[in-house]
């Protein structure tokens, strides 16, 4: 059993992920996207065509929250709601061609904060890593 004074999993993760978060949002600065609006970009680039009430579960935001988000990235040009074909009460979420660059500048972000995050760990560590942290997304997501 862990004592309180060590460091736990949770902690490590939540503290990693907030420096990662504040690491990102400092490179962010000057550029047309809020950090919410980068992140919803990524998981509608990577879910095409994803359910708005599935994309605010997605980033675990409330779905008044996201619709919110939806339309900014909406009025500039960089997402478009399409009706649900299956459900009539239902809006799916796609990109415009404008959303591309604005991905590139994210990524080159994104590439840079890992860059900083893995200095001084290696390939074969780095490739570890992340084969642990996906088996445990995966063994926290199917309970």
């Amino acid at each position: 059993m862990t004592s309180l004074r060590e460091e736990s999993l949770g902690f490590l993760v939540a503290d990693l992920s907030r420096l990662m978060r504040s690491a990102f949002q400092q490179r962010l600065e000057g550029s047309e996207l809020t950090p919410a609006q980068a992140r919803a970009l990524i998981y509608i680039a990577r879910n095409e065509g994803v359910r708005q009430v599935e994309l605010a579960q997605l980033l675990d935001l409330q779905p008044i929250t996201l619709a919110r988000l939806v339309d900014r990235l909406a009025q500039a040009g960089l997402a478009q709601r399409r009706p649900d074909p299956a459900d009539r009460r239902a809006y799916r979420i796609f990109l415009t061609p404008m959303a591309g660059s604005h991905l590139r500048a994210v990524g080159k972000v994104a590439a840079a904060v890992r860059k900083q995050a893995l200095r001084g760990i290696d390939q074969q560590e780095a490739a570890a890593i992340m084969v642990v942290l996906r088996r445990m997304r995966t063994n926290l997501s199917s309970s």
